[in-house]
């Protein structure tokens, strides 16, 4: 006797079917999400409390309908095409058997995972398929785990049940109309569904989110490690397949590695004098790369060329600097990693990878250690770029965008919209101002505008004050500089001011109209700068080569920090009295397959396995000559940096290993 539900004669009963049955898939991935917490529920439960309980039913629904639509695709257009023969009832009994194969293998994987979930700390993506290669004993750990974890054997076993026991079947009948006469409604039918796949397959119909990535899990919970709540595995697994993943090159055993390169920090070493407890504040400017900037050009032009930031160039002349900054990316996907967490872009974005799921310090995780308030601020609509989805990861507590703003009834809210990407930089600066005026001190804020990006606008106000110039951006520019210098003024007047050090610089380049900066290490040309209002900090352009993956470890350098932690970078003023000596300084960064790396003015081309290309930048700026022979010692450090990164993010070791005791 069979134990599946009918629908009773019904005209259209196929396409009842099939959508009770989705449903029935919805509840069946909510059942193995409750077997996952239950299983982990040690992981859970310290934060569960603070847990929204909608937020975690909103984000588990978009993933699991990711998921869900793929995995149930060919069922659902088996069941809904327009023609009578889904009615057979051979082509019933395959589309069930279809359905049934399925989602009762994503029951297995999504409990099985609940398992191994404990070992690997995240939810599984395909690199599982590529970490035990070679390995022959994993039948046996199966088996052995299976044993050990009966109980969710027999909930995987109740789980398939239900789904046999409450699949819903169609009825046999043809139904009171013809087939005919209905066709207009199964077509139509089907090209919603059609359309309602694709939207839940990408996670969203608004058109400022990408595709649904492992990171946007973490908009749901507080903690990196609570996103394994809302996932769930098909899902990691569907997005993960084919994606480039990270190996580890094996260049040098652990000893010789350990001597040449390693990002972990255990001590500080500057002597800046600058104690502990200064607020830090770091402005991360959209494309305002260094050639838009006079102070850092006097050479271009025959000495004539000005510029377009006349308060930033002010603002350097009595900041820190370097005479070589640098990005360590191209895109401001990159740019986050890299300046708040010391890690670079190395193949892609680590963070729009399975390894989304690692844990991850940086400069707020670890000044929160000592009692730092913490926000990040991003004028884009909330889920732009991720950005949120990083900071909530890497210990940021607040996190403030479009909708905080808008929110805000002392500001203008979707009036000052720029109708593309995000509120104005001005506004939105002033904003930030406000804010950290009421967070409690000593605070960590970091803000990303975004005003100088395509398609290059400007306020209606200011149209007419800033005009266009060679490139587009260049009024946009003109206009971000305005901004911050408001900014600065606002700040300066906040009791915070003065016990307050901060950073600028940009997430990446954009338009040049200067050779110089079309080189492919030009094209990485970032400004930074370090601004203490209280002249603690020393001033000048110091020799050498900063990047962006220096940042936090000479923040926490300069505050004094004394707990270990993991950064890609150095602290530019590590033992330094006066200047920092720049045989000590470097940057690396990567580039459609080849890594770059700078140091002594020698820059090397490295594809991975051998130097391709060297140059000397101070000599031949447009890299037009190759130099004859490649530094070792270059090639040495680089191979070092690149298998820390890859090991380091294969093996989720991008914190030591130490307690959060904030």
């Amino acid at each position: 006797m069979s134990t599946e539900m009918k629908i009773k004669n019904s005209t259209y009963s196929n396409i009842i079917a099939a959508f009770c049955n989705l449903a029935l898939a919805f509840v069946i991935y909510m059942l193995c999400r409750v077997a996952y917490v239950w299983e982990n529920w040690q992981l859970f439960a310290p934060g569960w409390k603070s847990l929204s309980f909608g937020s975690l039913l909103h984000g588990s629904l978009r993933f699991d309908g990711s998921a869900i639509f793929y995995t149930n695709a060919l069922y659902l257009l088996l069941m809904l095409l327009p023609f009578s023969i889904v009615q057979r009832r051979w082509w019933q009994r395959m589309s069930k058997t279809i359905y049934l194969a399925i989602n009762s293998l994503a029951v297995a994987i999504n409990l099985c995972d609940a398992v191994y979930s404990q070992f690997s700390g995240r939810r599984t993506t395909a690199s599982f398929f590529h970490e035990f290669e070679g390995e022959d004993n994993l039948t046996k750990i199966f088996f052995t785990e299976v044993v050990n974890h009966w109980y969710l054997v027999l909930a995987a076993a109740a789980i398939i049940a239900l789904l046999f026991v409450l699949y819903v079947k169609p009825s046999d009948s043809k139904g009171s109309k013809s087939w005919k006469s209905t066709l207009g409604v199964r077509i139509t039918t089907l090209v919603m569904t059609v359309a309602l796949a694709i939207v839940a397959m990408r996670g969203g119909i608004v058109n400022t989110y990408r595709p649904l990535t492992l990171a946007d899990a973490n908009r749901y919970v507080n903690q990196p490690h609570e996103a394994a709540i809302v996932l769930n595995t098909p899902f990691t697994l569907i997005r993960t397949i084919g994606k480039t993943t990270f190996e580890s090159p094996h260049y040098y055993d652990s000893t010789t590695l350990e001597s040449i390169y390693t990002p972990l920090h255990s001590t500080t070493g500057s002597t800046t004098g600058v104690g502990k407890r200064k607020n830090v504040v770091v402005l991360i400017v959209e494309s305002f790369g260094r050639e838009y900037i006079g102070f850092y050009n006097h050479q271009l032009e025959d000495g004539a060329y000005k510029g377009y930031t006349p308060f930033v160039d002010s603002l350097l002349s009595h900041s820190l600097t370097w005479q070589t900054t640098l990005a360590n990316g191209r895109k401001s996907i990159d740019a986050m990693p890299s300046i708040l967490s010391s890690i670079p872009m190395f193949v892609e974005p680590f963070f729009m990878t399975g390894y989304a799921q690692n844990s991850v310090g940086g400069l707020a995780y670890e000044l929160r250690r000592e009692g730092y308030s913490s926000a990040f601020f991003h004028g884009a609509n909330n889920g732009s770029m991720a950005f949120d989805n990083f900071a909530r990861a890497t210990g940021w507590e607040k996190y403030y965008g479009r909708n905080e703003y808008n929110d805000d009834p002392r500001f203008g809210g979707d009036n000052d919209f720029d109708g593309t990407w995000a509120i104005w930089d001005e506004p939105f600066l002033q904003f930030f101002a406000t804010k950290m005026s009421e967070m409690e001190q000593p605070f960590v804020t970091a803000l990303f505008t975004a005003s100088s990006h395509h398609p290059f606008a400007l306020p209606d106000q200011y149209k007419t004050v800033f005009q266009e110039e060679e490139l587009p951006i260049h009024k946009c520019i003109r206009y971000t500089d305005n901004a911050l210098r408001r900014f600065f003024e606002t700040a300066s007047r906040q009791p915070w001011f003065e016990n307050t050090i901060f950073v600028l610089t940009s997430d990446h380049t954009n338009m040049s109209n200067h050779d110089l900066y079309r080189t492919s290490i030009g094209l990485f040309s970032a400004p930074i700068l370090i601004y203490d209002p209280s002249g603690e900090l020393p001033r000048g352009i110091y020799p050498g080569v900063a990047q962006q993956i220096d940042i936090m470890p000479t923040l926490l350098g300069i505050l004094g920090y004394g707990r270990p932690f993991i950064a890609f970078g150095k602290d530019l003023l590590a033992g330094a009295e006066s200047q920092p000596v720049p045989d000590n300084t470097w940057a690396v960064n990567y580039n459609n397959g080849i890594y770059q790396y700078l140091e002594n003015d020698t820059l090397i081309q490295f594809d991975g396995e051998k130097i391709t290309a060297s140059y000397n930048i101070n000599t031949d700026p447009l890299m037009l000559h190759p130099l004859p022979s490649h530094p070792t010692h270059h090639e040495k450090r680089l191979k070092a940096i690149i298998q820390q990164y890859m090991s380091r993010m294969i093996e989720d070791r991008l914190i030591p290993n130490q307690s959060f005791d904030n």
